[in-house]
């Protein structure tokens, strides 16, 4: 039996049964396998999940409207520049990327330039977690998020090869701008942002963002 058929299978014996609500506390820490993660994922479709590089289990809450509201509105920017610009795909806070540190990781709106997208195998693309990191990565604070954990994830993108990552918090004004290599860029209530040389001629437009 290959491995694939076995998840089907320990999947299917799941869906089986009676269906138990885990309530985990913070000081809890849950941690599965690669396989085991996207089965659970699977059987959560309603629920943002992301791993840890050591297979520790992270749940996001769902966004309030508002929070929502304001990321529609930065994916769509996105979205519409790159179907002009075409050199790259975006994403939105659906999708899950494996990291090379192996953390599954899911940014709020993501960009990934073509030869490095269609560089994997259909496969890659479709099945299970893409294994590949975006090249930008913006983080958008809600009122549940710890600012300090974004900023870890923001480092980490960093390291797992991202060029450009914009953390955006509402709460308190401020958008903080990583760069490989260089020390994060604070700016207070900007109104806009440039792409720079990672997303050339991308400018976001902040107002009803920030």
């Amino acid at each position: 039996m290959s491995r694939g058929t076995r998840a089907r299978s320990r999947l299917d014996r799941c869906r089986s049964e009676k269906p138990i609500e885990l309530a985990v506390p913070r000081s809890v820490r849950l941690r599965v396998s690669d396989e085991d993660f996207w089965l659970l994922c699977l059987e959560n479709p309603d629920l943002r999940l992301e791993r840890t590089e050591r297979g520790v289990v992270e749940i996001m809450p769902p966004t309030s409207g508002g929070t929502g509201a304001r990321n529609a509105d930065l994916t769509a920017q996105v979205v519409v520049w790159a179907k002009i610009d075409g050199t790259g795909t975006p994403f939105d806070s659906s999708a899950g990327f494996k990291l090379p540190n192996g953390a599954t990781r899911s940014p709020d709106t993501s960009w990934i330039p073509n030869e490095r997208w269609n560089a994997l195998t259909v496969a890659e693309k479709e099945e299970k977690f893409s294994p590949i990191c975006p090249e930008f990565v913006v983080e958008l604070r809600s009122r549940s998020d710890r600012k300090k954990k974004l900023q870890g994830k923001m480092r980490e993108y960093l390291t797992q090869g991202a060029r450009l990552g914009w953390l955006i918090d509402p709460r308190d004004g401020t958008v903080e701008i990583y760069r490989p290599g260089q020390p994060v860029e604070i700016l207070n209530k900007p109104a806009k942002l440039s792409g720079e040389d990672v997303l050339p001629g991308f400018v976001l437009d902040l107002k009803g963002i920030l």
